[in-house]
């Protein structure tokens, strides 16, 4: 039914493609597509960081860090522990924490345990979890508004004299 020829292959014929035409630009630009969000880092469990960890993405840690972490959101997995402090937009703790804590949402899961004092805005504790220190809860200033131009006398310009004595 089918038979195969033995004949030599067909040279390709490669050709450029022709150049498609340029569509007239909209009169209205289209908008920019929104910034993609940055993939979290993750460092995994059996290392030990000595040091500073800072940054302004999302870190996920299963590791020790012996230093201050300064992050966008920092989630710290169950095997995780910071010995130092942390500084988050947003911070979850499902592991071990000894040092401050400061961010504007705190969640703490069953199984975290922190001893240090949390400042916060929103905190969160699951049963189970282990806080050991003082719970403090700022909240922003109210914006103040601008205060009304008083009807002030115009000032002298200031004069130099020296002191005599």
């Amino acid at each position: 039914m089918f038979q195969k020829k033995k004949d030599a292959p067909a040279p390709l014929a490669l050709e450029p493609l022709a150049a498609a035409p340029t569509p007239a630009p909209p009169a209205q630009a289209a908008p920019a597509p929104p910034p993609r969000p940055k993939p979290a880092s993750l460092i995994a469990q059996g290392l030990t960081i000595r040091g500073d960890v800072s940054g302004d993405g999302e870190l996920h840690l299963d590791c020790v860090v012996q230093g201050d972490i300064k992050v966008g959101k920092l989630v710290l997995g169950p095997n995780g522990r910071v010995e130092g402090s942390i500084a988050a937009q947003a911070v979850e703790i499902h592991g071990k924490v000894i040092g401050a804590v400061a961010a504007r949402q705190v969640r703490l899961y069953g199984t975290a345990k922190v001893e240090g004092d949390i400042a916060h805005e929103q905190l969160a504790m699951e049963s189970g979890a282990d806080f050991q220190g003082r719970s403090v809860k700022f909240t922003r200033p109210a914006p103040q508004p601008a205060p009304a131009p008083a009807a002030q006398a115009p000032v002298a310009p200031a004069t130099y004299a020296p002191a005599v004595g």
